[in-house]
């Protein structure tokens, strides 16, 4: 018969999303983030954060919220305008929050499959490469980018996707 948590994970559940609060609180006004903040502020030890959560970076991945992206346009152009409209609505979400997180929070897989349609469709600009449109691609959905532009609020997310997929056209193909 399988072992059952039942209570314990319960418990266990609880604990987890006390230390992810804590976390919150500590890494929002800029405090300096660590294991050990988070600990105290949770009124847990380091080694059940670290039992709960696992290594530092896990505990500030826990912070993000999930946020999944269905990117349903047909072609990759239309999918990269998405992919900058659905982060700038993510990052605009919470920026208090992201500014003192760890960069880079990770998007690779998607900017390389954004690149790699991009090139299969013909629409990276003549010697523009698939790692650089990749590379571009990652900067424009990476926070420093978004918050640079919104400014807390000088500008709308939906504005800053606007200008972000007018940087893209470095990477794409022109289209008169």
């Amino acid at each position: 018969m399988p072992y059952r948590m039942g209570k314990r994970q319960a418990f266990a559940d609880r604990t987890r999303q006390r230390i992810v609060a804590a976390a919150r609180e500590v890494v929002a006004p800029g405090t300096p983030a660590t294991v050990s903040a988070v600990a105290r502020k949770a009124g847990v030890s380091r080694v059940t954060v670290y039992n709960s959560i696992g290594a530092k970076d896990r505990l500030f991945s826990a912070l993000v919220p999930a946020q999944p992206r269905r990117l349903s346009a047909s072609t990759a152009r239309e999918r990269l305008h998405e992919l900058l409209r659905q982060t700038s609505a993510g990052w605009a979400a919470n920026p208090g929050l992201f500014r003192h997180l760890p960069q880079p929070l990770d998007s690779a897989e998607e900017a390389r499959q954004i690149a790699e349609r991009l090139a299969d469709e013909d629409e990276l600009r003549p010697g523009c490469s698939i790692k650089e449109a990749e590379d571009v691609i990652a900067v424009l959905t990476s926070f420093s980018a978004f918050d640079r532009l919104h400014h807390d609020g000088r500008r709308t997310p939906t504005v800053v996707a606007e200008i972000l997929m007018r940087l893209a056209g470095g990477v794409l193909a022109y289209h008169p």
